[in-house]
């Protein structure tokens, strides 16, 4: 029955599986009020759709019945697939579950070619989990040893130490078992079937249930088992494929998809000699699916092909979700480290990424969808190619470091500079202490992040762009404001005692804490976004020259530092105000740009791509309609802030100072 069910063949009886299975169905009907999906009942009916994937071949040929007791099992297990469908709990997709396996039972009355049915039952199973989640693979590679010291104690005497069917209680048995060592068999068998019947068995036969050994076990005995029919020497060739196809790797992101594939569907992609190969590497060395040797985006695959099932299936809030989860946990951790190595390829891949979640959001067609899927795919092949370690060397650690580090610390400095600035030109030094407490707390939090994202959590791709977007709208917003009274004061000569008299002296009483928290903001949102990027950097091991770019990028910024102050000391008070008004409203512009595409990467707000508009992210400008609007809006205010400022200050002209 492996063979079969992608699980053991040794112990079939086709009469006492359709009672196995009519049983089920007595079962099934007698049971319909059941208000929760459990995972047997969704395992059950995927086993179904498996059989029916493998199995339908030997029933009909060129549209005849070759088998008649084979075509009855699988009209019999159609119906049984669409009964079980139907007792399933409430779900948006399961009207379209319910469709799918109405054509797939009408396509086996039909008579329908046998890679017709496959790609229908497949096709049903994908939309099954989807719909219905259940765990279909171990959570963490199993123990072989552990499953070759349990198959010699369980399974060896009937299938065999070498798994040939030829154990010691093998003529007693009737049917005889399985030989696992037969590839014709052993290429029709995915792992999960193997899984599958060695945790519920086979009524009437001598294959008995191993449900009471841990689920661990179990799956370290289907490895075991699946071993025989591919030699250690095929491994060794699977093991060079492996390592060096990118787009292999890209096949089994997970171990749900290791598990779930056969050696047949496998070879009928790449290939009989390089699927034998994979499957006896792969089914010796599951860790490797689970290692991120390479700058992998496995997670990422992951999540958008489950979101590509889920919008198929109809679910357009999971789908959604899916697609969020593939950017923020899949690919933003790998994201600083491409950046550095190919900033053009990470835009690309930005920009297809907000094209799926729209396309997604505004509820296209599937076809739509599955392209811009489908660009992703190709991207992420690119990327993984550029992320791979011998991409890696000494020269982009340094330029990634000094790159990142002036980016990010730039925005910061000029506003922090500007504030010191201001300070000084209104002699109101005493305040100072505010402003490089605030940097400095930002620094010291900084590291704090490292050191808690380092040892204790992993900081979410979600907190990351939280972090970004509301950090970059509370700067821009109080840049607005600040720069339209900048542009007010410099256009006011006669103000200038009233503001070094009143102003400033209010702000070292009630606002000394505010300017802190400005400046904390501010440094902050840079410092975290770099030392999650010197993080990932640091893991390629090129540390010395990552430090030496640093250094580099920190003692540029320090010398900018040093000129703007010295610069800003020697202009008249009235021009300092002038280009600093206008210098804050350009980085207020930028901010607000920044902020909305930070919320939206997050999730938070929706995306309406604009693919005429060119991304700079230097100038905040990306091509969505919310983040160009959010500029626009900014400009609107700045502008009527400055006409309205201008006119304040005219007219205080005239008039003269305010009475003290």
């Amino acid at each position: 029955m492996l063979h079969r069910l992608a699980v053991p063949a040794c112990l079939r009886r086709p009469s006492l599986k359709r009672l196995l299975v009519l049983a089920l169905a007595v079962l099934t009907v007698s049971l319909p009020a059941r208000a929760l999906a459990s995972d047997a009942d969704v395992q059950t009916t995927w086993r179904l759709l498996d059989y029916l994937a493998v199995d339908y071949s030997g029933a009909v040929a060129g549209g005849k019945v070759v088998s008649a007791s084979e075509y009855a099992e699988m009209t019999e297990f159609a119906g049984q697939v669409e009964t079980r469908i139907r007792t399933l709990a409430p779900n948006a997709a399961k009207a379209d579950l319910l469709r799918q396996s109405a054509a797939l039972r009408g396509a086996i009355a039909a008579k329908a070619p046998p890679a017709t049915v496959a790609e229908q039952s497949h096709a049903l199973a994908a939309a099954l989990l989807a719909a219905y989640p259940v765990p279909l693979a171990p959570s963490s590679p199993p123990d072989l040893a552990r499953g070759a010291t349990l198959y010699a104690q369980n399974c060896a005497a009937c299938h065999g130490a070498n798994g040939d069917g030829h154990g010691p209680n093998a003529a007693k048995l009737d049917p005889p078992p399985i030989a696992f060592a037969d590839k014709a068999r052993a290429d029709q068998r995915s792992l999960f079937g193997l899984y599958q019947v060695i945790s519920q068995g086979l009524d009437g036969t001598a294959m008995q249930s191993f449900a009471a050994l841990p689920e661990a076990d179990r799956w370290a005995l289907a490895f075991h088992a699946g071993q025989f029919a591919y030699p250690e020497a095929a491994a060794r060739e699977g093991e060079r494929l492996w390592r060096g196809d990118a787009a292999i790797r890209a096949k089994y992101p997970n171990l749900t998809a290791l598990v779930g594939i056969t050696p047949a569907a496998l070879a009928a992609d790449i290939g009989p000699g390089k699927a034998a190969a994979l499957t006896a590497y792969l089914r010796r060395h599951p860790d490797a699916v689970t290692e991120r040797v390479d700058g992998s985006l496995a997670l990422t695959r992951e999540r958008l092909g489950q979101s590509l099932a889920a919008y198929r299936a109809g679910d357009r809030k999971a789908a959604a979700d899916l697609a969020l989860s593939a950017y923020l946990d899949g690919f933003e951790p790998v994201e600083p480290v491409l950046a550095a190595r190919d900033a053009a390829l990470m835009t690309r891949i930005e920009d297809a990424m907000g094209e799926l979640r729209a396309a997604i959001g505004q509820g296209r067609p599937v076809d739509q969808v599955e392209a811009a899927n489908r660009s992703l795919a190709g991207l992420f092949t690119e990327a993984e190619a550029a992320l791979a370690p011998e991409r890696a060397s000494s020269a982009s650690s340094f330029l990634g470091a000094f790159g990142v580090l002036l980016r990010e610390g730039l925005e910061a400095l000029l506003i922090v500079v500007a504030m010191i600035a201001f300070l000084k030109k209104t002699e109101r030094t005493e305040v100072l202490g505010f402003v490089h407490g605030g940097w400095i707390a930002a620094l010291a939090a900084g590291v704090a992040t490292w050191f808690v994202a380092t040892y204790f959590i992993s900081v979410s791709g979600a907190s990351r762009e939280l972090t970004e977007g509301f950090g970059s709208l509370f700067a821009a917003t109080i840049l607005l404001t600040v720069g339209i009274w900048m542009h007010g004061k410099s256009n006011a000569e006669a103000w200038q005692r009233y503001v070094k008299a009143k102003v400033t002296a209010a702000l070292s009483r009630q606002s000394g804490w505010f300017l802190f928290l400005l400046s904390f903001v501010v440094v902050y949102r840079e410092v975290f976004e770099t030392i999650l990027f010197y993080a990932a950097l640091w893991a390629e091991g090129n540390g010395m020259a990552m430090l030496a770019g640093a250094g580099t990028a920190a003692g540029l910024l320090a010398g900018i530092a040093w000129v703007m102050l010295r610069f800003s000391a020697r202009l008249p008070i009235t021009q300092f105000f002038s280009w600093s008004s206008i210098l804050i409203a350009i980085l207020a512009v930028v901010l607000a740009g920044k902020g909305i595409a930070g919320l939206q990467e997050a999730g938070i707000l929706g995306v309406v791509p604009l693919p005429d508009v060119p991304r700079i992210e230097i100038l905040g400008l990306f091509p969505t309609t919310e983040t160009v609007l959010a500029q626009v809006a900014a400009i609107v205010v700045l502008v009527a802030g400055f006409w309205y400022s201008g006119r304040s200050a005219a007219a205080a002209r005239v008039s003269g100072p305010p009475a003290e």
